[in-house]
């Protein structure tokens, strides 16, 4: 489901296969672990990419999964439970002791499109891949967390209301210009060098991990408090 890469101080985490990448409760716990051991295992000059194969970086939860519930209701309890599952996944990107990045290769719809936005940078594609949040189409609420994150991550009021009560569907190019991702590139392989070289120039800076998880925490408060992330001063 995901592998994760060390090459250096660089650590590459890849979700796997040519599937949308949907979080599923076991998907979500795999993704977990290995951001634990990124934790567990990072040094000044640390820095990760996280990726994916295929035609999608993720197209968000679930639904089949939640739908074999076999009813509405149990659907319902089943989304929110991946929701909550979720949470610690956000918020272990946010106290992450390194910068993060997120190379964007194929579609990010949803809790994918999440994922992505709790990376430091975002780097994506002009010629394939969207960024989505069609919660408004399918008739599906929010959680207060990623709220609050899109609300401290995309300053523009406009941007995320297209995205949220639109239902827009951004690419690349439209991403780049209204400032949601840090650059759009033409292919796959150029995201992918651009990512790696994105890394080793931050990773050469080697920044004390504790201290930039924290000032990180400082800048987006409202969702490190949804989070129950504490912001220590150093």
């Amino acid at each position: 489901m995901c592998t994760l890469e060390k090459r250096g101080n660089l650590f590459i985490l890849t979700l796997t296969g040519e599937d949308q990448h949907r979080f599923n409760p076991d998907l979500i716990s795999s993704l977990l672990d290995l951001l634990s051991q990124v934790k567990a295992q990072a040094t000044c000059g640390s820095v990760l990419i996280t990726q994916a194969q295929g035609k999608f970086f993720s197209y968000g939860f679930d639904l089949d999964w939640a739908k074999a519930a076999g009813s509405e209701r149990g659907a319902a309890k089943r989304l929110q439970h991946m929701a909550d599952l979720f949470k610690p996944v956000i918020a272990t990107l946010l106290s992450l002791p390194m910068p993060t990045i997120a190379a964007i290769t194929g579609h990010a719809v949803a809790a994918g499109f999440t994922l992505a936005l709790s990376h430091d940078y975002l780097i994506m594609r002009k010629d394939r891949g969207i960024l989505w949040m069609p919660e408004v189409d399918i008739a599906v609420t929010l959680p207060d967390y990623i709220n609050a994150l899109f609300k401290e991550k995309i300053g523009d009021a406009s941007v995320r209301r297209d995205l949220f009560l639109r239902g827009l569907k951004m690419k690349g190019d439209e991403a780049e210009k209204r400032g949601v991702v840090k650059a759009a590139y033409d292919g796959e392989a150029e995201v992918r060098e651009a990512s790696v070289c994105l890394a080793e120039n931050l990773g050469k800076r080697k920044w004390n991990g504790e201290v930039y998880a924290e000032i990180r925490k400082g800048l987006y408060p409202q969702l490190s408090a949804i989070l129950g992330l504490s912001h220590k001063v150093y």
